[in-house]
């Protein structure tokens, strides 16, 4: 039997590197990434290493490659994006966020290819409730707090419409991430999960400082997020591809708010080392848009038939850890 063809893009960053390991190890698919990687410096093609892609294609070549093999791809998994919330220049995060998954939604229309693409929990902006509905008026009431959120709110919306007009590909799907950590996102930099962090202090013998609260309903690192493991998210990931009937944007987390304190003290307890945690100002740009509290409400992807597991918090900070961080070889 043939094989079909999964072009994923940001192939090489965190989550899309996570996403081409599994699928390339499955004999039902050959897998085309498609990603800049920069000077090696920066580690990026590790991030892809392990993993027996089908194909390497270039961004800038990527809708010629498209059109040449548009009989063989089955669906264009969407991870390429500018995802720092500290990029300034707002023309490239709105082309690289909206303009090009714009046009390959217009792509997948076209030749019936299914879409599956990374929306954002930034797209909620300071709101306290998390409800994931896609329905035109609700995703036009949002309103993210960066030029990050707002475009890739943006292209959620632009998704929504061209369904309400039976101009969507035969299968698309926006996955609203909240706060992924795992391998693989060594290259992000200040942009890395705050486990990956604060390892190296840790398995170094010290202690790591935290920001302190400058809300008094919540104490001194207990700020709350939904951390997921991004071997959950590449969980959902293959089951979309396996059921093309689920179409809209779905919430993306565990479903479960857990503080920095107990993160970091996971990761105390993953090297076997008492917490040790200190708090310092939060700086006081930052202040006024902190956001306290975030919690995906996983319901409607549970009710589209999604009946996966969550990792909690410990036991994924511990197999992160002691599988990869703590490993002369910390790659996926």
């Amino acid at each position: 039997m043939k094989r079909r063809v999964i072009f994923v893009t940001g192939a090489a960053g965190f989550i899309g590197s996570n996403i081409v390991a599994r699928l390339s190890r499955n004999p039902d698919y050959d897998v085309v990434a498609c990603d800049r990687l920069r000077g090696v410096e920066t580690g990026k093609w590790r991030n892809l290493a392990k993993s027996p892609i089908a194909d390497f294609v270039a961004p800038d070549c990527m809708f010629d490659w498209l059109e040449r093999n548009a009989h063989q791809v089955c669906a264009v998994v969407h991870m390429g994006a500018v995802s720092s919330t500290m990029e300034l220049d707002a023309d490239h995060i709105v082309h690289s966020n909206f303009t090009l998954s714009r046009d390959l939604h217009r792509w997948c229309a076209e030749h019936q290819r299914r879409l599956i693409y990374a929306s954002s929990a930034a797209t909620y902006g300071a709101a306290e409730s998390f409800a994931d509905a896609d329905d035109i008026d609700s995703l036009t009431a949002l309103r993210p707090l960066n030029t990050y959120g707002w475009s890739k709110a943006l292209f959620d919306l632009y998704a929504a419409r061209q369904a309400a007009a039976n101009t969507a590909p035969p299968q698309w799907v926006g996955l609203k991430f909240f706060n992924v950590y795992g391998p693989n996102e060594g290259h992000k930099g200040r942009m890395m999960s705050v486990a990956a962090q604060i390892y190296p202090k840790i398995a170094a013998g010290e202690g790591v400082s935290l920001f302190a609260s400058h809300n008094p309903a919540y104490a001194d690192g207990g700020q709350l997020r939904d951390f997921v493991y991004v071997r959950d998210v590449v969980d959902v990931v293959e089951w979309l591809l396996q059921h093309d009937r689920v179409n809209g944007v779905f919430n993306l987390g565990s479903g479960q708010a857990r503080s920095f304190k107990e993160l970091a003290e996971a990761v105390f307890k993953a090297l076997d080392r008492p917490a040790d945690i200190s708090y310092r100002p939060m700086p006081e740009e930052i202040r006024d848009k902190y956001q306290y509290f975030t919690q995906a409400d996983m319901s409607r992807l549970k009710s589209v038939g999604y009946d996966g597991q969550f990792t909690q918090l410990e036991a994924g900070v511990a197999d992160y850890v002691g599988g990869y961080l703590s490993k002369p070889d910390p790659y996926i």
